[in-house]
């Protein structure tokens, strides 16, 4: 700005400085007509008597007075212009403190030695990768953790400061949970004990005496309703999705022990894993059983759970929800899986709510009921038995004393390549009150760090980015006009829940939320269940209630954000409206590549493969026309073909099982880049970053780009290809890159350059 105010003062003293030199009256003469020179030559080269008066002045002299006044005063009021137009048009350089901050940042991240148009995650990132070595204990790093690691030192002393006043019951709750689980004196005391007598509740295990109980039905209602364990199969509290208004039981097929299927399917690529990495026989074995004895029963599970994995349907099969969706009555259960009880394992489960056989229930794994329930019947009595304890058992491990947690160290050194670490017991327990009392926590935050016009911003910034997409549909070509309507009104009934939800701020409501929680002081394990009770509890009373469109799927200090198709909402926790993603004091290039982007991928949740099947009240319907349904998956397959030709350590992408994610990352760069530029449009050019060397389009999606830097053990990028509906994050930047016309015309990409194939695949 000081630059192009001193250029401006140069231009002006330049004019003035000829006004006097060749306009002044001073300087005019008479003429007779015969001149060689013109009246304004002569001005150096006349030597004649004073000045004359007006009258006294010919009508040539007059006319050329006249003449150069009036060309004086439009060469004044051009320069003007052309100031303020020069001034709108080059903004120049932002030289405050944060611009000069997030500048350095962003070069640090950059390499330059790569060509944009080539390799744009290395040309980003390549800086950002070379300075940031994995952090001890940690499998993957990136922009996202690291706000996350800073957001939970902020909680940690939330929680660890008792001195704070007028604190609500439910805030006390979350600091007395947090010292709960920060009291190893009192965990390492009683080591096992708090797992073995729970153990013993539930009937005895083989693993440390003689076990021949018939007690299926029982042990399964007990781990399901007072440990939060879904053996065989999951049993929860939703949405109804074809009836958005209310709440319904819903069973689907649920996890395996090892992150997905594949682990157990292909034994070659994942035999670390399957045999020195497993870790259950270590974990018999600090129960208190023998090493032969654990390893024979732990081999029993895992057998087992191959078996499981075989009749689990793969996460790409179940992507259309029209096709899984079954609704039947309770009763109709037995018919579909007769080795359970269902009656009395839901009554149970959803206790103290009333039932009868007449339920309605939503299933979603038909088939895999109906084989799970083969297997069950077909299976020796202490095989399951031996599995729904060893489920309690797993999630378990991370609240007993070091031991355990050794042990559960050892195996994700193998199951994702991470290191023995020195981490802090803090972490571990900020994490886990943020899971158990993450609201009352999350008031502590919210009224330590977030700015109450931070909210208003962001709300703000979602309106510009539900404009651009919705002002895009005009162009979208292979939508038909009806379904172009009714895919508009959709995006414009989308719920923005920004920050927090309402009731964290009113200490009554807050405590009414959490009065059912009970928490002692020094107890740990014994908080841990009472949460599992509560949340039981919790999920019981809202069935058949109308779903509350204010409840939040995610804690406030989250550094994450998401979208309900079911309530046709996207939510955006405080903790992910900050830097890198958002700072009140960046350019808005930076803003909208951050945050904006992260703003336009949940909006486009809406209308990827799967959102696209909810209307805009949230029920799952064909609302499409046919050949508009048609035409979106050819569109898609484009994209599947795109991602499923990535591959990282020889290791393909999965395009069909990550098509949602890709969708939503595509079409939100694009939303909000559209609405980067329609801001420009109202704001004019904004100033440009010092020592960049690039425009503000440029920084737009180097902005983007850098979100998504990241580093990560070959064995964390093998499960997440196999396990994560997302992209690895070089594909995240890449795929959408090489799709964006804007991204090759501002770096100015030559046709067929890595970033600008010649095919693109284009959605919303």
């Amino acid at each position: 700005m000081e630059a192009l105010r001193e250029s401006f003062l140069h231009l002006t003293f330049q004019m003035s400085t000829y006004k006097r030199a060749t306009l002044n009256e001073d300087d005019l003469v008479d003429s007779n007509g015969d001149e060689i020179y013109p009246p304004a030559m002569q001005v150096t080269l006349r030597h004649g008597p004073g000045p004359r008066c007006w009258a006294e002045k010919t009508y040539t002299e007059r006319k050329l007075l006249v003449l150069v006044c009036a060309l004086s005063v439009a060469l004044f009021f051009s320069l003007i212009t052309v100031g303020i137009f020069y001034k709108e048009t080059h903004p120049g350089m932002c030289r405050t403190e944060p611009c000069i901050t997030v500048a350095s940042a962003v070069i640090g991240a950059l390499d330059r030695s790569v060509d944009p148009c080539h390799d744009f995650y290395s040309f980003a990132c390549g800086g950002w990768v070379k300075n940031n070595p994995l952090p001890e204990g940690k499998s993957r790093w990136g922009p996202f953790s690291n706000l996350w690691e800073r957001n939970m030192a902020v909680m940690k002393h939330l929680l660890e400061n008792t001195t704070m006043k007028g604190l609500s019951k439910a805030e006390e709750n979350a600091q007395m949970y947090y010292k709960a689980c920060m009291n190893e004196t009192k965990i390492e005391e009683l080591g096992a004990q708090p797992l073995q007598e729970l153990i013993n509740q539930t009937g005895g295990w083989a693993l440390t005496g003689s076990w021949d109980n018939n007690n299926f039905q029982e042990v399964l209602r007990t781990v399901s309703a007072n440990y939060h364990c879904s053996p065989f199969f999951t049993v929860f509290v939703s949405t109804d999705s074809k009836c958005s208004n209310h709440n319904i039981i819903q069973v689907d097929q649920s996890g395996l022990g090892l992150p997905s299927r594949d682990y157990y399917l292909n034994k070659t690529a994942n035999a670390k894993v399957l045999t020195g990495g497993y870790f259950l026989v270590e974990l018999g074995v600090l129960l208190g059983g023998s090493q032969e004895t654990s390893r024979s029963l732990m081999q029993e599970i895992v057998d087992f759970e191959t078996t499981l994995a075989n009749i689990t349907v793969p996460q790409e099969e179940r992507r259309d929800e029209e096709l899984i969706y079954h609704k039947i009555q309770a009763k109709d259960l037995t018919t579909l899986a007769p080795a359970v009880d269902w009656m009395p394992y839901l009554t149970d489960v959803f206790a103290p709510v009333l039932l009868n056989d007449s339920e309605p229930v939503v299933v979603y794994a038909k088939d895999y009921l109906q084989k799970v329930s083969d297997l069950i019947a077909s299976t020796n009595k202490s095989v399951l038995n031996n599995y729904m304890i060893m489920k309690v058992v797993r999630k378990m491990v991370s609240i007993l004393d070091k031991k355990f947690q050794d042990a559960e160290q050892r195996f994700f050194e193998v199951m994702y390549g991470t290191k023995k670490s020195c981490t802090p017991r803090w972490k571990l327990c900020v994490s886990d009150t943020d899971s158990a009392l993450g609201f009352a926590l999350g008031a502590l935050f919210v009224k330590a760090t977030f700015a109450e016009d931070s909210k208003a911003i962001a709300e703000d910034m979602v309106s510009e980015i539900k404009w651009a997409f919705e002002d895009s549909l005009k162009y979208v070509d292979w939508m038909d006009q009806g379904t172009k309507k009714a895919a508009k009104e959709k995006a414009e009934a989308i719920y923005n829940m920004v920050g927090y939800p309402k009731f964290i701020m009113d200490p009554k409501e807050l405590d009414k939320v959490f009065n059912d929680f009970e928490v002692v002081s020094d107890l740990y394990f014994q908080n841990v269940m009472q949460y599992y009770n509560f949340s039981a509890r919790v999920t019981a009373d809202q069935l058949r209630k109308t779903p509350n469109r204010d409840q939040w799927s995610m804690t406030p200090p989250t550094v994450n954000a998401y979208y309900n198709p079911t309530k046709n909402e996207m939510v955006l926790p405080a903790g992910i409206l900050q830097a890198p993603f958002y700072s009140r004091s960046w350019p808005k290039a930076l803003n909208f590549g951050g945050i904006g982007v992260v703003m336009g991928h949940e909006l486009t949740h809406a209308f990827d493969d799967q959102g696209r099947e909810y209307d805009k009240d949230g029920n799952l319907r064909s609302w499409w026309k046919n050949s508009s349904v048609e035409a979106f998956k050819k569109q898609t397959q484009c994209m599947v073909e795109q991602y499923s030709n990535y591959s990282i350590n020889k290791e393909a992408l999965n395009g069909k099982h990550t098509l949602g994610e890709n969708i939503a990352d595509n079409g939100g760069l694009k939303a909000a880049y559209k609405a980067y530029v329609n801001w420009i449009a109202k704001n004019g050019e904004e100033a440009t970053l010092p020592a960049l060397g690039m425009t503000n389009h440029q920084l737009f999606f180097v902005g983007f780009a850098q979100v998504w830097c990241s580093v990560r053990t070959p064995e964390s990028s093998h499960e997440g290809i196999i396990t994560d509906p997302h992209s690895p994050s070089r594909f995240r930047v890449i795929g959408t890159i090489s799709n964006s016309h804007d991204f090759s015309e501002h770096f100015g990409c030559k046709a067929d350059a890595p970033m600008n194939p010649k095919h693109k695949c284009e959605l919303w």
